[in-house]
């Protein structure tokens, strides 16, 4: 398989007189990446995990020779900056070679063939995720080319992997997808990628129109985004990140993302990948009596002496009065935001030179400044003609205050009474699951969901 221009990798000098040359040695084994991938709830690119791949060194012009001919349908989009996203059903559709896109894409805009009624000057176009099965049907070897193995799935190559191909300017609207994770390899180009997590759904205002399976839509353009129509944007948190040829991003599950090619021709490999890992009955009832035991014991330990030592100085909680809403709000989720900050703590240890985190960016949308969400230092007057603003917080000690003595007796008997070793049966899970008052939840949930998505 031919070279392409980046097949450098394997004519560097050794690192080491003990080194076989091309020898790479990945900076995470099979398991750790598998494991980093598991349990990261926020974007990262992987560095120096495909050097070795064959499909590092591959090309448009490649593909096109292994192709030969074969027919590919390339979506065609107007190069404009609007407040409307580009969907699907906006655009047209092209039945053309990798060849002749690439003539177009130079800036010869044939006379004839499938391109003709496309201005390279006014039109993009991208093939988006065909599947390798399909497009290499009597190529297989080519799946060799891509390891995703490497990544902690065995067996897992170019079969279950998709090919996107595009000219600069092409991109896919703000989305999700609604299964599985993504691990996508940059292979020659670059690629700007808007994220947004999924707790800002509400802000993305998304529609499933146009309908899509796979996928669930932004009704914003989240590049030149309409914020008189859609004001809660503004409250969108937005990481930016260009990958670029050789990197792999992961983009965890449900993770909003906007992808725009800002090369002259971008080429990317994607998989998705389901990260549900079934497990037994029996040993989700393990794990839920000792996730309950480590809960009562960080009560019995920890709680009722907090809550204790605030109440012997009020003025501390007063000035402390957002940490003790926090220790409230603890006490509310079960200890869900204490188990959670170890697994953030253990993720960013990861972080380094070969993962890099996608953070969120400190780019600002120029119409955000005085949005209805930003205040502006004033102080405003609730509908009982009690001020709010900075009297908010005055107000919520005031009310902690009141409600200390009964929290802190409430916690010292909970804790009293709490046994260290929990016996949850399978009936008692049916019991709670079951109860009027979860249900009454539940249904709350689903028809907040509904207002959410429709």
């Amino acid at each position: 398989m031919a070279a392409g221009p980046r097949a450098t990798a394997d004519t560097a000098p050794a690192a080491g007189a003990g080194e076989l040359e091309g020898e790479h040695i990945k900076p995470f084994t099979p398991e750790k990446a598998k494991e980093i991938i598991m349990s990261l709830q926020q974007p990262a690119i992987f560095c120096n995990m495909a050097v070795d791949w064959p499909a590092q060194h591959w090309t448009a012009e490649h593909l096109s020779e292994v192709l030969h001919g074969k027919q590919i349908r390339f979506r065609m989009g107007m190069k404009r900056t609007d407040t409307v996203p580009q969907f699907e059903t906006t655009c047209g559709y092209v039945e053309a070679t990798l060849e002749e896109f690439l003539t177009w894409n130079c800036d010869r805009s044939p006379l004839s063939g499938p391109f003709r009624d496309y201005d390279h000057s006014k039109f993009w176009a991208y093939a988006d995720y065909k599947y390798f099965v399909s497009l290499f049907d009597d190529k297989t070897d080519i799946f060799e080319g891509v390891i995703w193995s490497d990544f902690g799935f065995p067996g897992r190559n170019g079969r279950e992997s998709t090919l996107w191909i595009g000219s600069m300017g092409a991109h896919t609207p703000c989305h999700l997808d609604s299964y599985g994770c993504n691990l996508v390899f940059q292979v020659q180009g670059r690629k700007r990628w808007h994220l947004f997590p999924p707790e800002d759904t509400p802000f993305l205002y998304p529609t499933r129109i146009p309908y899509e399976e796979s996928s669930v839509f932004s009704k914003i353009n989240v590049v030149n985004p309409d914020l008189k129509r859609f004001p809660r944007f503004c409250k969108a948190r937005r990481h930016m990140v260009t990958l670029s040829p050789g990197q792999v991003l992961f983009v965890p599950r449900h993770w909003w993302h906007y992808v725009e090619s800002i090369d002259p021709v971008t080429v990317s490999i994607n998989s998705w990948i389901e990260l549900v890992e079934e497990t037994s009955h029996e040993v989700n009832c393990r794990y839920l009596n000792r996730a309950v035991s480590a809960l009562f014991d960080y009560y019995r330990t920890s709680k009722v002496v907090e809550i204790q030592a605030l109440r012997t100085n009020r003025e501390h909680m007063k000035k402390e009065g957002l940490n003790v809403h926090n220790h409230m709000e603890m006490e509310q989720t079960g200890g869900q935001d204490l188990s959670l900050g170890v697994v953030k703590q253990e993720a960013a240890s990861l972080f380094g030179l070969d993962l890099v985190p996608v953070i969120l960016t400190s780019e600002e949308l120029p119409s955000k400044t005085g949005s209805i969400f930003e205040g502006d230092g004033k102080d405003f007057v609730g509908e009982d003609g009690e001020h709010s603003g900075k009297l908010h917080c005055t107000k919520r000690q005031r009310m902690m205050s009141k409600s200390e003595d009964a929290i802190v007796e409430q916690n010292a008997s909970n804790s009293n009474m709490a046994p260290s070793q929990t016996l949850i049966s399978t009936d008692d899970l049916l019991d709670c699951l079951l109860n009027p008052q979860v249900t009454r939840i539940v249904a709350q949930l689903l028809i907040q969901g509904r207002s959410l998505w429709f």
